[in-house]
């Protein structure tokens, strides 16, 4: 074999690890690159939720909104966090869901970030899934927060936010600025 083949052979799998990057994908969760099903097994607020995912419980991070804290070490609770925390527990915990993760898989805190669905509930009438998101967004329970790249639903939330502050929904009618 001749050296000009050895060292082809070497650049060529070089260029095809740096392609397909096969170590980025260790320790994420399944379910395909776009997101899966989840079953909520606990609400810690009213952006942030537990559920399991392929067997193991994940910390969830609601993509493009922001609660009121209510739980945050070292902090107060915030103008109606204890609101939006309730809707969100009553609303999520022990359902299942499904998750569209964002392009930036994981916070700094390791946590997923995703938007919600809802799936109706048996009986509900509408038939449609719910938007988690936007229904938190939607009745005055959180704020936008936009970090790219995960901006996919900014301009619907950032609509809804509008609404919800016009009409004095909420946090809009019952906090200060």
């Amino acid at each position: 074999m001749s050296r000009s083949w050895i060292g082809s052979a070497i650049l060529l799998v070089a260029v095809v690890l740096l392609i397909l990057r096969p170590w980025e994908g260790a320790g994420e969760v399944e379910g395909g690159p776009d997101g899966g099903m989840a079953r909520v097994t606990r609400v810690v607020d009213g952006d942030t939720f537990e559920a399991r995912i392929d067997g193991r419980v994940e910390d969830v991070r609601l993509i493009g909104i922001d609660t009121p804290e209510t739980v945050k070490p070292g902090a107060a609770v915030e103008c109606f966090g204890p609101q939006a925390s309730d809707f969100a527990h009553r609303l999520l915990e022990g359902r299942t869901v499904e998750l569209i993760f964002g392009e930036e898989r994981r916070d700094p805190f390791g946590r997923l970030l995703a938007y919600a669905y809802l799936s109706p509930r048996p009986r509900a009438g509408s038939g449609r899934a719910l938007f988690v998101n936007a229904a938190l967004v939607r009745r005055g329970l959180a704020r936008t927060l936009t970090i790219a790249p995960n901006d996919r639903f900014a301009p619907l939330l950032r609509r809804l936010e509008l609404d919800a502050a016009r009409s004095g929904r909420g946090l809009w009618g019952a906090c200060g600025p």
